[in-house]
């Protein structure tokens, strides 16, 4: 019934498998067909002809034919079996100029005319200087990055890789291409700015110091606090003229009108106040936000209030029958700051949501969003003689141009939460932090020639130490800081430095300008 099985020796049973496994590999599929001479050369001609049709027309160097022994040494597909190069010169001719009368009146004639020849070197500068041709061009043309697309946003595209121009020349016997790499945009040398130094503290609020702003005239200026109260010193001495009590939560921003006598406060308890200063009380209040008023701001040429709230809306108010005129929508969180001016766009915002927008105020509506900060925007400064513009966040202070908020440049090195900016006419633009550290920058350049960081005041903590807001005074000679440790600091520009003894350690460093 059942069949013995045959036994084997191992040595058998190996040997067996080592026969079936040659035979199933003795094939080898995987071994390339031969090459077929014919076919190989028809690939590469069309090959050659449509993907290096635009450089087929270029000569070929004579040293390297010489150490290569020749087109066709050692290469079966050489450059001279395609038509692409039948019948073209491989050299540029560099003749004399056309034939010319010797004179005025004279008739151009096979005796008359006259010819002149280029010299050697004449002959040798000329093709230096000859510019390349389209097809040459076309050829080096390269796709764009994303980042290069940004840059050259509204530019025809670049002919050229970047960073590199093509000099490509033609002259008999000598190197006929040389790449030659274009020389990379350095920051220009930034204008020397006096360093600043502290010079007074003012002290008397019992509570953060948030907001500051000096009255046109000059005389005084007004702090606002988390005391609740808002007090009006006297610029030139520091000494405490009046305090002003209304508010029931932190005051977080003041602005003096200089169209009339008239202060106007905002804070946490959702009010914006109106104080006529020829009587110190409160003349007219402006209902409407829903939360904390975070910043406020008035517009130059009209009697126009502007309001930016926690409720993620910016209100425009008309000051003398209280109406608002506008709620301008859009933000998606707190509006942190709000700025004005005469010309469009005419109020500009910053938010907790990283974005910044200009509006329309006429028809209150957002004319353009900017998106490049990766943070909260706290600050927004408006250069006062350029049509330019400054935010501040932690990844970045950017700097804009008006009208469309263009980008302009970055201004790197202040690591911390920006809570003020500032900047004179003489190209100053300080930024205070929330550690209580203060850049000051070359606006121009961006280069940041000083850092401050004042000691807090006796009697607090190091970790009071915050700037909240600041502000140069009318003649730009003052600057001052409203802080964290209830003081207010002053800051002027030190007489007794010159650019000898203060000079600019600044190297002509390769600008980054990101865009992100």
């Amino acid at each position: 019934l059942f069949q013995e099985v045959q036994k084997h020796s191992v040595h058998t049973l190996v040997f067996r498998s080592l026969k079936r496994t040659h035979d199933m590999f003795v094939a080898d599929n995987a071994k390339p067909i031969p090459l077929d001479e014919e076919s190989h050369k028809v690939k590469m001609a069309v090959k050659l002809r449509t993907e290096y049709g635009s450089v087929l027309h270029m000569p070929t160097l004579k040293e390297n034919l010489r150490e290569k022994g020749g087109p066709n040494t050692g290469d079966p597909y050489g450059q001279k079996q395609y038509a692409g190069n039948q019948g073209q010169e491989l050299e540029y001719v560099i003749t004399g100029t056309h034939p010319y009368p010797p004179g005025p009146g004279v008739a151009l004639t096979a005796d008359t005319k006259v010819q002149r020849m280029p010299s050697e070197s004449a002959a040798q500068s000329l093709a230096v200087a000859l510019p390349a041709s389209q097809s040459r061009l076309d050829a080096n043309r390269t796709a764009a990055g994303v980042g290069d697309i940004y840059r050259h946003a509204g530019i025809p595209e670049r002919s050229q890789p970047p960073g590199m121009a093509a000099a490509m020349v033609e002259a008999g016997g000598n190197k006929n291409s040389a790449l030659m790499a274009k020389k990379a945009p350095t920051m220009p040398k930034p204008q020397w700015h006096p360093p600043w130094k502290l010079y007074r503290v003012i002290s008397g609020h019992l509570g953060w110091v948030r907001c500051i702003a000096v009255e046109p005239g000059n005389q005084w200026f007004v702090t606002g606090s988390a005391d609740r109260t808002i007090k009006i010193w006297d610029l030139a001495s520091g000494k405490l003229k009046l305090s002003l009590t209304g508010h029931i939560s932190t005051v977080r921003g003041v602005i003096v009108s200089a169209r009339s006598p008239y202060l106007f406060s905002c804070g946490e308890d959702k009010q914006v106040k109106c104080w006529d200063l020829e009587y110190n009380k409160v003349i007219r209040h402006y209902h409407g936000h829903l939360s904390a008023v975070y910043g406020l701001d008035l517009h130059p040429t009209i009697d126009v209030l502007v309001t930016c709230s926690r409720d993620s809306t910016a209100r425009i108010w008309d000051v003398r029958t209280k109406a608002s005129v506008h709620t301008l929508s859009g933000h998606t969180n707190a509006v942190a700051t709000v700025k004005c001016q005469a010309a469009e766009p005419q109020i500009i915002t910053g938010s907790h949501d990283t974005t910044i927008r200009l509006w329309d105020l006429v028809a209150g509506k957002t004319r353009v969003t900017l998106t490049n900060h990766k943070k909260s925007v706290r600050a927004v400064v408006l250069h006062p003689r350029h049509y330019t513009f400054a935010s501040g966040s932690p990844d970045n202070i950017k700097q804009w141009k008006f009208p469309d908020g263009n980008f302009i440049q970055n201004l790197s090195g202040h690591n911390a939460i920006i809570n003020t900016l500032a900047v004179n006419s003489d190209g100053v633009l300080v930024s205070g932090a929330d550690n209580g550290t203060m850049h000051l920058w070359d606006w121009r350049t961006g280069y940041n020639f000083q850092r401050v960081h004042a000691a807090v005041q006796p009697g607090s903590l190091d970790s009071e130490s915050g700037i909240f807001a600041c502000i140069f005074d009318q003649s730009e000679s003052r600057l001052l800081t409203a802080e964290a440790d209830k003081t207010i600091k002053v800051y002027k520009e030190d007489d007794t430095a010159t650019e000898e003894t203060h000079p600019i350690s600044w190297k002509p460093e390769i600008i980054k300008r990101k865009r992100f």
